[in-house]
């Protein structure tokens, strides 16, 4: 059985497409691209799909990861095109490589987030921030499936700057627009881009005026240096530059 793992993007409004619309949208798109997909054994037979830490619904992403399995083997550019003209405009593939030996999850324990705040100063939002920073613990609440828990949202930030670009992707020009660059590690529970925003209104008081727009830049392994390294470099190398 041949392996290959994808990266995707959602944007613009489809960003507000749940993980679940996505399966089922994705699982169209296999069957309009007629890709060999292989399914699970047993009595109710699935396609072999692994999603890798879904972004939240509402959210951006240029860095979402699955893993399919074929019965037959494709190239990878061929496969990428095809369902890429198999999904929606927003729902977008950006990469295909043939999988190399160990887990996908096991080479994602990081995600870096670009955060928009339209109508926030820079100087307020970096006040913010640096309370945040120098807080040893910030707890917030947020509803869980066991129900509302307390739980520490300083503890898993590895990086939280804010940045004084002019050029807005969200197109809010005119506005103050304060962006903040936050690099979160994978912890349980999980630490989301809203809980560190639920927690520079703990120490600080920042009540964003209008919803921000956030979006996930990269998923992967943090390194010593504070470098997200992509998941899909070590497929790459393994099937040799330029190579799919």
């Amino acid at each position: 059985m041949q392996r290959i793992r994808l990266r995707y993007a959602k944007r613009g409004p489809l960003r507000f497409t749940s993980h679940r619309d996505f399966a089922r949208a994705f699982e169209r798109a296999l069957r309009r691209a007629a890709v060999p997909i292989a399914y699970s054994q047993g009595f109710t037979p699935h396609p072999k799909i692994s999603y890798a830490s879904a972004a939240p619904t509402g959210v951006g992403s240029e860095a979402e990861y699955l893993e399919i399995g074929l019965q037959a083997p494709v190239d990878p550019e061929q496969l990428r095109v095809a369902l890429d003209a198999a999904l929606s405009p927003g729902l977008d593939i950006l990469e295909a490589v043939i999988a190399a030996d160990g887990s996908l999850a096991d080479r994602i324990d990081a995600s870096q987030w670009r955060i928009e705040l339209p109508e926030v100063e820079t100087k307020t939002a970096q006040d913010a921030v640096a309370a945040f920073l120098e807080s040893a613990e910030v707890l917030v609440e947020r509803m869980t499936k066991q129900g509302r828990r307390s739980f520490d949202a300083r503890v898993a930030v590895a990086r939280c700057t804010v940045t004084e670009e002019a050029d807005l992707p969200s197109g809010a020009m005119g506005v103050p627009c304060a962006i903040i660059d936050l690099v979160v590690r994978q912890v349980t529970p999980a630490v989301r881009p809203d809980d560190v925003l639920s927690g520079l209104r703990v120490v600080a008081g920042l009540e964003p005026p209008v919803p921000p727009r956030v979006t996930r830049l990269a998923q992967g392994t943090l390194t010593a240096q504070g470098v997200i390294v992509d998941p899909l470099d070590v497929d790459r190398e393994a099937a040799g530059i330029g190579g799919r």
